[in-house]
């Protein structure tokens, strides 16, 4: 069953060109599966049906998984299970009747726009790094860049004369998003007053340097975040993804259709960027008790 399982991360990795850490989320639920199996006597793949894969799924939510996690391990399932098949390692597909678990549909978090203001407004641009960590924030508010994106910007891929930065998302898929104005001032200013003194001698072509001149961590830069966000007073817990739904929520809010703002998420399919006329939704729910006279 191991052979099985370190061949399927090999094909995800190199026909499927899968990020490392989506592997990694595979690896972690086909080897609860096959914890499950061992526990049940089971020690073949092709033992296993669509019943003891139900079973499955049902003692991960006993064991407090949440649903939105059971989705994912339902995908892998799928995915493994199919490629199973594929390689006629088992007869047929058992995953495939599996439906997707209901619970009710979790929202994203969202910072209100004027908190957005509050974080942006508070960083002082005249101390070391100011301009570099006001930068990084307002990129990732006006383009709705994932962490790994914003840590992989290199310079020759951001055009901020026609106020554009093109990037690598998902499954290396490339898209261009537009950067807004004062993402695109922030940013001048960083790369013409800041970045220079951050260059060292090996420096690569990374947007965001670190004091060492390197590229910066994904952990280095959701500290930044949250060191800014405390430093502004705001209470709220914020990280680089609440970011990149406020600037998909505050789109949607002021008119911008959702096929567009798909785009510009890197979204594949239009059903995830779906969730965020729910949160507008739900605005509008709050607004209405609020101020209508029987609400």
């Amino acid at each position: 069953m191991k052979r099985a399982l370190e061949g399927f991360i090999l094909y995800i990795a190199t026909e499927r060109g899968l990020s490392a850490a989506y592997q990694l989320s595979v690896r972690q639920t086909i080897t609860a599966l096959m914890g499950w199996m061992e526990a049940k006597s089971l020690s073949d793949w092709g033992e296993i049906g669509t019943e003891e894969l139900s079973a499955f799924l049902s003692w991960q939510k006993m064991e407090g998984l949440a649903v939105s996690s059971l989705r994912v391990s339902m995908v892998h399932l799928k995915v493994f299970f199919r490629y199973l098949a594929g390689k006629g390692i088992t007869v047929s597909d058992p995953a495939e009747p599996l439906l997707p678990p209901r619970g009710e549909m979790s929202l994203p978090e969202t910072l209100h726009e004027k908190h957005v203001e509050k974080l942006l407004g508070s960083i002082d641009l005249s101390v070391r790094l100011g301009r570099r960590d006001r930068a990084i924030l307002e990129l990732f508010y006006a383009s709705g860049l994932r962490l790994s994106e914003l840590c992989e910007a290199r310079l020759e891929n951001l055009d901020l004369e026609d106020g554009f930065i093109r990037v690598k998302g998902k499954g290396g898929k490339t898209r261009i998003v537009p950067v807004g104005g004062m993402a695109r001032l922030s940013l001048e200013l960083y790369l013409r007053e800041e970045r220079p003194d951050l260059v060292k001698e090996k420096t690569s072509s990374w947007v965001f340097l670190s004091v060492r001149g390197g590229g910066l961590s994904a952990e280095r830069v959701r500290e930044i975040v949250k060191q800014r966000a405390s430093k502004a007073g705001i209470e709220q817990n914020i990280y680089p993804h609440l970011l990149r739904h406020s600037f998909a929520t505050h789109l949607l809010q002021n008119g911008a259709d959702l096929r567009v703002i798909q785009d510009m998420l890197g979204h594949a399919d239009i059903s995830t960027t779906q969730i965020y006329t729910h949160v507008d939704q739900k605005g509008l729910k709050s607004m209405h008790r609020k101020f209508h006279p029987r609400g």
